[in-house]
């Protein structure tokens, strides 16, 4: 399933990692670890190719963001499909992590979509695009991007398909095709959701979690 990324308003923090096409850098190029240079360099890539998927994102612009040479993104990471797969594999684990100890810590069956988004929040609060990097279609299909995030979001969607089908027998209800029809409404439901959180910077991952938890109330309710 496919979501339009959103439209966001420029970051207006000089020197963030995060900040729009349009913004200040000051990173500087000399003295950083290796470790840490990477870790800068993937969380501007996160934000490039969420915003942009990754036929459009901008190698040049990654760099730009984190105050250092375009050439160094390629010695650090090879090509732009080697940046790519280190962007979805940092952030698939976490998600995938964040979502399995929700369902572990078992709530009440109706209140496990809730959980399950409050970590989702949680887990995205200071990299809300990187979901659209991994839900991203743009990627060559075959290529290793689109490999990588195939593999993670089929583990993601698993964790989701098995939320959706307990769910569903719950209330005695087990037909397979209910519980993968249930399941992609509840991944276009998230995805819809990170997209408008995206578009309101200044609501927090405590007020996204409290929003929807009044959300479902009303869905719940019926009211």
């Amino acid at each position: 399933m496919t979501t339009a990324r959103p439209s966001t308003p420029p970051d207006p923090v000089a020197g963030d990692p995060r900040g729009s096409r349009s913004g200040n850098r000051t990173a500087g190029t000399k003295g950083v670890p290796r470790a840490l240079r990477e870790q800068q360099i993937i969380i501007a890539a996160l934000e490039e190719f969420g915003r942009h998927g990754y036929s459009t994102a901008s190698m040049a612009e990654i760099a730009r963001r984190v105050g250092v040479t375009k050439p160094m993104l390629y010695t650090y990471f090879g090509s732009k499909d080697g940046l790519y797969t280190a962007c979805v594999d940092h952030i698939g684990p976490r998600l995938l992590t964040a979502f399995g100890q929700a369902m572990a810590s078992n709530p009440p069956r109706d209140q496990l979509p809730h959980a399950v988004l409050t970590a989702l929040f949680q887990t995205l609060e200071k990299q809300r695009h990187a979901w659209f990097v991994l839900y991203d279609r743009t990627a060559p299909p075959g290529s290793a991007p689109w490999d990588a995030a195939r593999r993670h979001r089929e583990a993601i969607d698993a964790l989701a398909a098995a939320g959706t089908t307990a769910l569903l027998r719950s209330q005695g209800n087990h037909d397979p095709l209910d519980a993968d029809a249930l399941k992609h409404l509840w991944t276009g439901t998230v995805s819809a959701l990170v997209g408008w959180w995206i578009s309101h910077p200044e609501v927090s991952a405590h007020d996204m979690s409290a929003r929807c938890a009044r959300l479902l109330s009303v869905v719940r309710n019926g009211a």
